[in-house]
């Protein structure tokens, strides 16, 4: 019945990629992914397997990743995506030997996959547990390793309906969970190779905070200004911190806008209050939008900033990727997206920098969001209103903030440390080195 679902799902893609982009490219990357296999695995060299479901994932995945590659360079590293918006971003990462997609996970892909590579060992990061490719691991002898998973009652697993898949669960080495309910419910049905780590995306954010590199348009813009930034923003977020914004700061008197993309009406005086948006969709009708919701204020675009325009203005729209997680350095609050929708962006990869941190009301489901809140370092909002009482609140109580900031730093540090734990419990030798 599984495969028989996969390879109707199969069916479905190759319809749906005559009309879809993103359809078409999963299925194309699909039928590629032999041949880069073939063509890119050397025979006698040793992977490790990694396979990310998206970006996310691979996020979580790149801290043991790293520490593979570092402790252990006899060994390759095999990287596999699930969904375009994790290949595509990644294909090039200069952290992996061979990086393609996943195959369907139909027995005769499985096969074939195991025929091109034998990895000495799996790494499936978080939620991805497929079943014809944990039944080759398992027949072949390859141990596979769960990693930042989490597990709830409601899952497919636990249901009466999932009873036959439950088993891929019986294929997995070991768990390494997120938290104490995931090791609990997996003991209730009778899986005891299991440890609670936490989260290594904690590690991922502390990499990339020790790693960030200066960004000097970002620092002529902020100069010494109290900066808001706004990460991977949605309009229902845009709705609650612009109006804010604008009140803080009222629309200057007209002046000319100095060519080299700055929009609106500004005038030369410096304003010690700023605004960075970093949109989730970087798409021109959602960047018009929010340029015409702010008009009246000095709005650079990032690709448009230079030397000479950046300084003069008000709020920076980034409209780029990739630099999202070194600018929340540069802010003294911020917002993190997706709480009125699709659900919290990377709350971490904000609190990292010792700043509190502003969501929606959708976080029930991501951990470290709900930890945040309950320490203080989080705050959710619901109305423009509530936004602008949290805010100024904030900004205006230097012992309320430090609270905050400090609460932020402290439970970074303290769910540090699971890609440690995950190493040495699989290449215990070089603990001891």
């Amino acid at each position: 019945m599984y495969s028989l679902a996969i390879y109707l799902y199969m069916l479905a893609v190759g319809f749906v990629a005559i009309f879809n982009k993103r359809a078409r490219m999963l299925a194309v990357g699909h039928r590629k992914a032999f041949f880069q296999l073939k063509r890119q695995v050397k025979k006698g060299e040793r992977y490790v397997w990694f396979h990310a479901a998206s970006l996310g994932e691979f996020e979580q995945g790149r801290p043991l990743m790293e520490r593979v590659r570092r402790e252990h360079p006899e060994l390759k590293i095999l990287l596999t995506f699930f969904s375009p918006s994790g290949y595509e971003v990644r294909k090039n990462w200069d952290g992996a030997d061979v990086i393609c997609y996943l195959p369907l996970d139909t027995p005769t892909n499985a096969q074939l996959f195991f025929h091109f590579v034998r990895p000495e060992c799996l790494f499936l990061i978080k939620y991805e547990f497929w079943q014809n490719y944990l039944k080759g691991c398992k027949k072949l002898g390859i141990p596979v390793y769960s990693v930042s998973s989490i597990f709830r009652p409601d899952q497919v697993f636990f249901r009466w309906y999932g009873r036959g898949y439950a088993k891929v669960l019986d294929k997995v080495a070991y768990f390494f969970v997120q938290n104490e309910q995931s090791r609990q419910l997996l003991a209730s049905h009778g899986h005891k190779n299991v440890t609670v780590v936490g989260d290594t995306r904690f590690d991922r954010v502390l990499d990339i905070r020790d790693a960030a590199k200066p960004l000097p348009l970002v620092e002529r813009f902020a100069q010494d200004a109290e900066v808001f930034v706004a990460g991977s923003s949605w309009p229902p977020d845009e709705a609650l911190f612009i109006p804010w914004f604008k009140r803080r700061n009222p629309s200057p008197a007209p002046s000319p806008v100095r060519e080299g993309g700055a929009v609106g009406v500004g005038c030369s005086a410096y304003s010690p209050r700023k605004l960075i948006i970093a949109p989730h969709v970087i798409g021109e009708d959602h960047l018009r939008n929010i340029e015409t919701a702010l008009t009246g204020h000095r709005v650079l675009r990032y690709s448009a900033a230079t030397e000479d325009n950046v300084a003069e203005a008000e709020v920076l729209i980034i409209d780029c990727f990739g630099l999202l997680s070194s600018i929340y350095r540069y802010g003294r609050l911020a917002m993190v997206g997706g709480g009125f929708g699709v659900g919290i962006h990377n709350v971490p990869e904000a609190a990292v920098y010792g700043i509190p941190v502003l969501i929606g009301p959708n976080n029930q489901n991501f951990r470290e969001a709900r930890h945040l809140l309950d320490a203080g370092a989080c705050f959710e909002v619901h109305t423009a209103d509530d936004f602008a009482e949290t805010a100024d609140r904030l900004l205006s109580d230097t012992a309320a903030y430090d609270r905050a900031a400090a609460a932020a730093k402290q439970y970074i540090a303290d769910n540090a440390g699971a890609s440690d734990t995950i190493f040495y419990h699989v290449f215990p030798q070089a603990e001891n080195r």
